[in-house]
C-alpha cells in the first residue's frame, strides 16, 4: 500500500507540475488540487492511497513543510517596502490577532455550547494564523500594491508562530495542569527563543555563506540546498530548546535574506519549489485522510462557525486595526478577506488530535470544516478579486 501511496502521489506531482501554468489561470489553485485528489482516492474515496494520522511522520511533514514554506516566504520579502510599510503587518498582528481570538471566542460561546470556554478558547487560538502558502497567488502577484502584499505576508509568517505558547498555555490549563512560570513566561519563552534561534543562526550561516562563496567552495547545484537546509536548522533548533520553531524559521529566512541578498535568487527558487512539493503531499493528506472522515461529523453549528471564522471573526478585527490607515475601503475589504486558514491550523489540530481534551473531536471537526471551506473560498476567489482590486487601484488613481 505504501508504494501505491507513493506512485499516485508523484503522478500529481508530475501532472500538477506540467500543467501548473494553465492550471492556475483557472479559478483554483493547487491546494484545491491536492485537497481534491486526496478526498478522491482516500478512504472516503476510491481508498487507493493511506495515511495513518496517528503516525509521528505524518505530524513532522506538516511541520517541516510549513517551517520551508515560512522561511523562504520571509527570505523573499522585499525589505525596503516592508520598512516603509511596517504599520501594516504591526497593525494586523497587536490588534487584529488579539481581537480575532477574542470574537473567535465570543462567537464560540454562543454558538457552541457542547465546549468549555478553555476549549472554545483553544479553537479560536487555531483558527486565528493565516497561511501565506494558501494566499500565495495574493502574496506574490505584483498587480496587488507592494504594503498589501508585505503586510499580509509578514502577518501570515508571525501569526502562527504567536499562537503556539498561546494555544500550549491553553492546553495545559484544559488539562488541568499549568504551565511552569505561567501564560506570560511560556509567550516570552517560545517567541524569545524563535527569534533567537533564527536570527544567530541565520547570521552565522550568511557569514559562512559570504566566505565559502569568496573563496569558490560552493557548487552551483549545491547552492540550491542552501534555505532548504537552514530553514529546517532554524525550526529544528528552536524546538529543541523550547522556543517556537515557525517564528525561528520566517525570523531566520527574513534576516538570511536581507544578509545573503545577492545569492537570494537562485537559493528561492530551489526552496520554492520544495515548498510547493511538500505542499502538495500536506494537502493530499488533508483531503485523503482528514477531510473524509470528519465529513460526517460536521454539524451546522460547526459550518455557520466556519463562515463567520473567515468572514466576520477575520474581517472585522482586520477593519479595526487598519483605522487611521491610508487604504481604501476596497483594500481594507481585501485584506480582511484574504486570511486564509491553512498549514499552521491543520499543524494545531494535530497537536490536539494527540491530547485527551474532552472536547477535542468537535475542535478538530471545526478546524478541518474551516481550512476546508477556506481552500475553496479563498483559492476560486484570489485571482478575481486580485483583478477587481487593481481595477479599483487604477479608477482611484485616476
Amino acid at each position: 500500500m505504501i508504494y501505491q501511496t507513493i506512485g499516485l502521489l508523484c503522478l500529481l506531482v508530475f501532472v500538477y507540475s506540467v500543467t501548473s501554468a494553465w492550471v492556475e489561470r483557472k479559478p483554483v489553485n493547487g491546494a484545491l488540487v491536492y485537497t481534491a485528489f486526496g478526498l478522491l482516492l482516500g478512504v472516503s474515496g476510491l481508498g487507493l492511497i493511506h495515511f495513518d494520522l496517528k503516525a509521528e511522520s505524518i505530524r513532522v511533514i506538516v511541520e517541516v513543510t510549513l517551517a520551508v514554506v515560512l522561511f523562504s516566504d520571509a527570505a523573499g520579502t522585499e525589505v525596503g517596502v516592508l520598512k516603509r510599510n511596517i504599520g501594516l503587518p504591526e497593525r494586523l498582528l497587536l490588534i487584529g490577532l488579539p481581537l480575532t481570538i477574542l470574537l473567535g471566542v465570543g462567537v464560540g460561546i454562543v454558538l457552541l455550547d457542547g465546549l468549555t470556554l478553555l476549549e472554545i478558547a483553544i479553537l479560536a487560538t487555531m483558527l486565528a494564523p493565516t497561511d501565506a502558502a494558501l494566499g500565495k497567488a495574493v502574496v506574490s502577484d505584483p498587480q496587488v500594491p507592494g504594503p498589501i502584499r508585505q503586510g499580509l505576508n509578514v502577518e501570515s509568517g508571525l501569526n502562527d508562530g504567536i499562537c503556539v505558547p498561546v494555544l500550549l498555555a491553553f492546553l495545559a490549563l484544559a488539562q488541568g495542569a499549568e504551565e511552569e512560570g505561567g501564560f506570560l513566561t511560556l509567550m516570552l519563552r517560545e517567541i524569545g527563543l524563535g527569534v533567537a534561534c533564527g536570527l544567530g543562526i541565520a547570521f552565522l550561516a550568511a557569514r559562512f555563506l559570504r566566505l565559502a562563496s569568496a573563496r569558490g567552495w560552493i557548487d552551483g547545484t549545491y547552492r540550491q540546498l542552501v534555505m532548504v537546509s537552514l530553514a529546517l536548522v532554524c525550526f529544528s533548533t528552536a524546538q529543541r530548546v523550547g522556543g517556537s520553531g515557525f517564528i525561528a524559521a520566517f525570523a531566520g529566512g527574513m534576516f538570511f535574506g536581507m544578509m545573503a541578498k545577492g545569492h537570494r535568487k537562485q537559493m528561492l527558487e530551489a526552496a520554492d519549489a520544495t515548498g510547493d512539493f511538500l505542499a502538495m503531499v500536506t494537502w493530499t493528506i488533508f483531503g485523503a485522510a482528514v477531510v473524509g472522515p470528519a465529513l460526517g461529523s460536521i454539524s451546522w453549528q460547526v459550518v455557520l462557525y466556519a463562515l463567520l471564522s473567515l468572514t466576520v471573526i477575520r474581517m472585522l478585527p482586520v477593519a479595526i486595526a487598519l483605522v487611521g490607515t491610508r487604504l481604501k475601503p476596497a483594500e481594507k475589504l481585501f485584506m480582511g478577506w484574504f486570511g486564509p486558514r491553512g498549514l499552521a491550523s491543520i499543524v494545531f489540530a494535530m497537536i490536539v488530535f494527540d491530547t485527551d481534551l474532552p472536547g477535542g473531536d468537535t475542535v478538530v471537526v471545526a478546524v478541518i470544516c474551516t481550512v476546508l471551506l477556506s481552500v475553496v473560498l479563498h483559492c476560486t476567489t484570489a485571482n478575481s478579486l486580485i483583478k477587481v482590486l487593481t481595477s479599483a487601484s487604477k479608477k482611484g488613481g485616476k
